[in-house]
């Protein structure tokens, strides 16, 4: 059995993979422990599979998991989690924009007593100003939002101990913020500090569509502030049109006139059903969920494998 389980999801990462493994592997070679390299391949369409393939046959310590179309990075994450077989899993993305060599300082702090070791980024090399902003909005939006403390300025590049991987793997939502499941789980936690690079090659996984429905997926999962949102901006326009009931009433009763123009009736009636639809989107969002969990569909489906067996059956500590 290794003592690390390295989880490397992987989505058209033809350019870099090579790379990736190589330096993964002169890390792991330090520590003069057993371990395994666990590739998810996320249902590429480039010679990802094939990189994979030649690579697990020259080297017993990689292993990966084929999906039989593409489930997302969250889910990748899960699957690996769930047929990782170390002591201690190490969470890391193929690109290269999180250093390899940070590893060695996460088994440090894990063999210290930490159960999770998260990287924090002090700075982000080779991204927009645009991205830098909304990553720092978001960041800090989940934070105010969510009753758990997230950490800010984090990833999912991180290491976590068996019995955190065991914990999670008891948890099959389908909307997944794997770094938002982490810290609701609890565990002895603590940071290891790191400047982002610039990716290695290829291009980015997580275009302005996909972080917007991965930045609500983080909300949602762990807060119902946005629902109580909805009550309170309610109240609010339902105060307001009785304030301004009683000034029309005055203005005709006493002030013998009426306020002319129907401009400034539709603004508020645009302002009134502007804000209807955005709570019933907001509604909408956790009805959606709850109808994705009702199916009770699996996470992911798998096409191949290469090294990994049987999925670990291990009941967390609470089940009987």
């Amino acid at each position: 059995m290794a003592t690390y389980s390295v989880i490397i999801p992987v989505y058209n990462e033809a350019l870099v993979i090579r790379e990736t493994y190589r330096r993964l592997k002169t890390v792991m070679e330090q520590t003069d422990e057993p371990y395994e390299l666990l590739f998810i391949n996320d249902g590429s369409t480039d010679e990802t599979l094939e990189i994979l393939r030649e690579l697990a046959v020259k080297d017993d310590t990689v292993k990966y998991i084929d999906f039989s179309r593409n489930f997302g990075h969250q889910i990748a994450i899960t699957a690996g989690m769930d047929y990782a077989s170390g002591q201690a899993i190490i969470v890391i993305d193929a690109d290269l924009q999180d250093p390899p060599e940070l590893i060695l300082e996460m088994i440090e702090r894990w063999k210290e007593g930490y159960e999770v070791v998260y990287a924090r980024r002090v700075k982000r090399k080779g991204e927009t100003v645009f991205k830098r902003w909304t990553a720092y909005v978001f960041y800090r939006l989940l934070r105010a939002a969510t009753e758990i403390d997230i950490p800010v300025d984090t990833g999912d590049f991180r290491l976590i101990d068996r019995k955190v991987c065991d914990q999670l793997r008891y948890m099959r939502e389908r909307s997944r913020f794997v770094r938002g499941l982490v810290s609701w789980v609890g565990f002895r936690q603590t940071a290891v500090e790191y400047e982002r690079e610039p990716r290695f090659a290829g291009e980015t996984k997580y275009p302005l569509k996909k972080m917007i429905r991965f930045s609500l997926d983080g909300i949602t999962s762990f807060s119902y502030k946005p629902l109580k949102l909805a009550s309170w901006l309610g109240f609010l326009m339902s105060a307001a049109s009785v304030v301004g009931m009683f000034v029309v009433l005055y203005l005709k009763w006493f002030a013998h006139s009426t306020v002319a123009g129907w401009a400034s009736l539709s603004m508020v009636m645009l302002l009134g059903n502007g804000v209807t639809l955005l709570m019933l989107g907001a509604i909408g969002e956790y009805i959606g969920r709850i109808y994705d969990e009702v199916k009770e569909r699996p996470l992911y489906i798998i096409n191949e494998t290469w090294g990994v067996g049987m999925r670990h059956e291990r009941k967390p500590s609470y089940l009987p």
